[in-house]
């Protein structure tokens, strides 16, 4: 703790230089004559090599200089402009569009929802709502089916719940925030996803590799963080109406009020039910629960630009109960295999941001949030409920050194989480985390050819010691539209045997681990190491711009808890003995075909391997190879905002290897591979009305025999959870979507 301490001390006492900051916002008008945001642009003094770049918002900020007064906006396709600076503190500019240069490139600015910058130092893909409405987006967890970055799967064939992994690992070695508070993980890891609808959802920022140490040290394939609908820019009244083929109805519904222009507040409601019996693939068991879930969120924002700061308060409640096994209406069986999976779930949060008015560059911010966790469930005659209580503090210090090309943050964490937890009717476990870290963080922030984050952080948790936790980011721009990004960072956590792996109670199979009363079900925690490479080339053909990324990356573990299927009948959790990683390989190749279309491919490749009791084996149920392809259109917008816009998405998935099952046996170890299409067509009527229609899996593929050993459902050689493929056929649905 006195580490701690001296360093947060040290840190805020540093002898900052005070310059004048010259910020503002850079504009360009359109096609459609309207005036929006340029990101990307070259921003430095006449007689300087270094400055800045506009960001997603068109925002840049830059340093004084002591022998200039003449600066410079540079950006490809729009004339150069200098301008003097005298004593403002504030310079907005308009880009004007270089017609000489319209015979060598085509400037299309329309914005696109899935964005990549070739200035962020880290690997960062920023995903805006609009990339979200591609698809039926009812929650979270199916939001990625347009995303190349992220896998999408079902952990079994009864709950319905879809899986993410990234880097090919599973979402528990991802840390999932929302608005950088840690919010998936523990109890709500399975379903956490599936309790944050879409339409809440402003905007969300991937990260592959380990992530910054400001956010803590569990980080291991990358971040996901999800930034929610704020009270004061989102609309008064927004609607949206769902329903598909399967018996799914959803509504959602916000409503806002700017009580005046520093206080705003916002109710945000989501509700869904099915109550459709489903058995397509008629083996007796629904191929999706039914269900029901209610929503309710109420959030507060205060902001007061004079004094600098802003404030948000948020409350919600979760509800969410499903009905899962065996298709009763037309069986005789006395004692079918029923479940039920009760959740709710209470949180709340609170953040503030200070910024010094005449020091715009020092920033201080503290963030704190409490939920409480509840799931009662029963799977046949198993049972499994958790209740997880946590509190989570942060308090950061942003300031500079010198100047505005080297920025540090500071800072101290606090986080604590009860468990409690009853496995199979009689085996109880409890445990308490509780652990305080602080942070360093030093950015080297440049328009020139490098920019680095470096961080480190030091924590002390009660049951997994103390430990230092490192992390860099580099990032070398060899020219204008080439970019190369190098990561490198060690990561660590509690391994939740049995909240991270529901499916098993889903199954006859005996749960076999050390017999040791440890600290974590006797096994030691996960320690990786996570390293990568990203290629970046931008690229023009016909006049029109592409780009084509390479991204490579490693993760190896120290240790890790090793989840082992291969033994019919069990299922076995002990400590790595030997080697384990994950290899990942990832291209993307982006053209803008037309001004409206837009083309988008990714190949990807994984090799990942671990030591089981019975050798050194490909994960199962990973696809070593995918390929992903997405053609997004739409026509002109008229006067009145109306237009079309389609959505294509094609997925291949190869084959996968599956542990031995003797239902299993005609594929010969590994799954067939197989094709997906996904495909949404939207009529905008104006910009507050518009309907939509789309399709899921329309080729109608599925996985045969899904649920193995169903005859006999409380026997050991039940199983559910070996999934490689969709247990429906094609989805369709039809909504709406209102806003005012």
């Amino acid at each position: 703790m006195n580490k701690i301490l001296f360093l947060f001390t040290f840190f805020l006492t540093l002898n900052v230089q005070s310059q004048k900051l010259i910020s503002g916002k850079i504009t360009y008008v359109n096609e459609s004559n309207i005036e929006s945001v340029l990101e990307g642009v070259s921003v430095y003094w006449e007689d300087l090599s270094y400055g800045a770049t506009s960001d997603f918002s068109g925002n840049y900020s830059i340093p004084s200089s002591a022998s200039s007064n003449k600066l410079i906006f540079k950006f490809i396709g729009f004339k150069q402009d200098t301008i003097e600076i005298g004593d403002n503190k504030k310079y907005n500019h308009l880009m004007v569009v270089d017609n000489s240069q319209l015979d060598e490139v085509v400037v299309n600015k329309r914005k696109k929802t899935i964005q990549k910058s070739y200035f962020k130092t880290q690997n960062i893909i920023n995903v805006s709502s609009d990339e979200l409405l591609k698809a039926a987006c009812c929650n979270i967890s199916e939001s990625f089916e347009t995303n190349p970055s992220i896998d999408v799967s079902y952990s079994n064939a009864v709950t319905g719940v879809k899986q993410v992994k990234m880097l090919g690992l599973e979402s528990p070695y991802l840390l999932i925030t929302e608005e950088n508070i840690p919010m998936i993980r523990g109890a709500s890891q399975v379903y956490g996803l599936s309790f944050i609808p879409g339409t809440w959802v402003e905007s969300m920022q991937i990260t592959k590799g380990s992530g910054s140490v400001v956010n803590g040290f569990e980080s291991i394939s990358g971040q996901i963080n999800v930034e929610l609908k704020k009270p004061y820019s989102d609309n008064p009244l927004s609607v949206n109406v769902y329903s598909n083929n399967m018996g799914r109805n959803e509504i959602n519904i916000h409503g806002n009020k700017k009580f005046n222009d520093k206080l705003s507040s916002g109710i945000y409601l989501h509700a869904n039910k099915n109550s459709s019996i489903n058995d397509n693939n008629n083996d007796g068991f629904l191929d999706q629960p039914t269900s029901k879930a209610f929503n309710l969120f109420n959030r507060w924002q205060y902001i007061n630009p004079e004094k600098g700061t802003v404030s948000f308060l948020g409350v919600r409640y979760m509800k969410d109960d499903k009905v899962i096994g065996e298709n009763t209406k037309d069986m005789v069986t006395i004692a079918p295999w029923k479940g039920e999976i009760n959740t709710s779930r209470f949180d709340s949060n609170f953040k503030f941001g200070y910024v010094n008015a005449s020091i715009p560059y020092q920033s201080l911010g503290l963030q704190m949030a409490f939920s409480k966790h509840d799931q009662n469930s029963f799977f046949g005659s198993r049972n499994y409920n958790i209740n997880q209580n946590s509190f989570y503090s942060n308090i950061i210090y942003n300031s500079i050194i010198g100047n505005t090309l080297n920025k540090i943050k500071v800072g101290l964490n606090y986080s604590y989480d009860d468990f409690d937890e009853l496995v199979d009717k009689n085996n109880f476990f409890t445990r308490i985390d509780k652990s305080i870290g602080g942070f360093f963080e030093y950015s080297y922030d440049s328009m020139d050819a490098i920019s680095l984050v470096a961080g480190i952080r030091y924590d002390i948790h009660n049951n997994l010691g103390s430990f230092f936790t490192p992390r860099l980011h580099m990032r070398y721009q060899p020219y204008e539209k080439s970019v190369i990004r190098l990561s490198l960072g060690s990561g660590r956590k509690a391994s939740n045997i049995f909240s991270e792996n529901q499916n098993i109670f889903a199954t006859g199979r005996e749960i076999k681990r050390n017999n040791v009363l440890g600290k974590f079900y006797g096994l030691d925690p996960e320690k990786a190491f996570n390293y990568g490479i990203s290629l970046r080339q931008g690229f023009f053909i016909n006049n029109r711009e592409g780009d084509i990324t390479f991204d490579y990356y490693v993760t190896d573990f120290d240790n890790q808890v090793v989840v082992d299927w291969e033994t019919q009948g069990e299922l076995s959790f002990y400590n790595l003995n030997g080697k384990s990683f994950s290899k990942s390989l990832q291209i993307d190749l982006e053209y803008q075909i037309l001004d409206n279309v837009l083309f988008k491919s990714t190949f990807k490749n994984y090799d990942v391997k671990k030591q089981y009791n019975s050798g050194f084996k490909q994960n199962p149920l990973t696809p070593k190879n995918r390929f992903f392809t997405n053609i997004e259109a739409s026509t002109n917008e008229n006067e009145n905002g109306s237009k079309w816009k389609l959505d294509f998405t094609y997925n291949w998935i190869g084959n996968q290897r599956l542990p031995s099952h003797t239902s299993l046996i005609d594929f010969k170890g590994s799954s067939p591979s197989y094709n997906l299409i996904n495909s949404q067509i939207t009529r905008v009527f104006s910009n507050k009305f518009e309907i939509y229609i789309g399709g899921e899996n329309i080729g109608g593929y599925t996985q045969k025999n899904p649920v193995l050993g169903g005859d006999d459902p409380f026997g050991t050689n039940f199983d559910t959870s070996l999934i490689y493929a969709p247990i429906h056929g094609a989805l369709f649905y039809v909504g709406l979507r209102f806003n005012n």
